[in-house]
């Protein structure tokens, strides 16, 4: 029978037999915890029937679980010094396959269309390199793939500003970019103690369940998503001093900006963190209409 890979033993003879050295750039770290990555996969539902996405498969901890149950899985590695070692590990698993890319720069829709073709569903399962979990995610989303959902580790900070509600001290231009295309939860919490080498940081699994059509309709989404960055440029501001400030043109539209807020019901006084996503869909297109 075959080891599984997530025990701190078979994780140093892997890296020994490789020689294998951690890169702190590109955030690696290693999990060492079989139940921690079954829960992964147990979040994600993965069936016989599912594709998955990894993003930075390591020394293939969680690529092993996810093959165990999925019809196929697909890893993106960017480090060329773990190509040999997944070759390695991955061997008893046919239905992987590892592309040596940066997923940021990838054609992630091509590559589903190629690979998935014969899947009933897609996920992306995955422990995120820390340094570069919010772009990865972003680009996911909007990129609009056919994902049934995304479940990843990542840094609980950043978890917790994913799944924050309004008024609350993590709501900002992150909680309102994810939940727009998804339904975002935090599914569990996970020490440090379980990694190698350790992290700095507390993780978290989050799991977003992609939504049919976008939580609020707006006309430009790109103003919509300029406007909520622009209320948040300053925490303790109001809304107004921060649209003011930051639109394009907005020092000399501040009576413009008043009546906008004013129509869309919202007190100028509030600060950017108190106001809904809908609230903000139905000030963007007043802003959008008015300036």
């Amino acid at each position: 029978m075959i080891k599984d890979i997530a025990t701190p033993a078979r994780t140093r003879g892997i890296l020994d037999k490789h020689g294998f050295s951690f890169k702190k750039s590109l955030g690696q770290n290693f999990l060492i915890d079989t139940n921690i990555l079954h829960r992964i996969a147990d979040h994600a539902e993965i069936t016989e029937e599912t594709g998955v996405i990894e993003i930075g498969p390591g020394i293939g901890a969680l690529t092993e679980q996810l093959a165990k149950r999925a019809k196929k899985v697909v890893a993106y590695e960017i480090d060329q010094r773990l190509l040999p070692i997944l070759e390695d590990t991955l061997s008893p698993y046919p239905n992987v396959k590892v592309i040596h890319q940066d997923i940021l720069k990838a054609d992630v829709k091509s590559v589903i269309l190629e690979e998935f073709a014969e899947c009933k569903d897609i996920v992306v399962a995955a422990n995120l390199p820390y340094y570069v979990t919010t772009p990865i995610i972003m680009k996911l989303l909007e990129d609009r793939l056919p994902l049934r959902g995304i479940v990843v580790m990542l840094q609980k900070e950043v978890a917790d500003r994913i799944a924050a509600n309004p008024s609350t001290k993590d709501y900002g231009s992150l909680s309102i970019a994810v939940q727009y295309y998804t339904e975002a939860k935090t599914v569990m919490t996970v020490p440090k103690t379980v990694f190698v080498p350790q992290p700095n940081v507390d993780s978290a699994v989050i799991r977003l369940l992609t939504r049919e059509k976008p939580q609020v309709e707006v006309d430009d989404e790109d103003f919509f998503f300029h406007v909520v960055r622009a209320s948040f440029a300053q925490r303790r501001k109001t809304i107004l001093n921060n649209l003011t400030h930051t639109l394009p043109s907005g020092k000399l539209q501040k009576e413009l900006i008043e009546k906008a807020l004013e129509e869309a019901g919202i007190d100028p006084r509030r600060r950017g963190e108190t106001l809904s996503i809908k609230e903000f869909a139905v000030l963007s297109e007043k802003l959008r209409t008015m300036l």
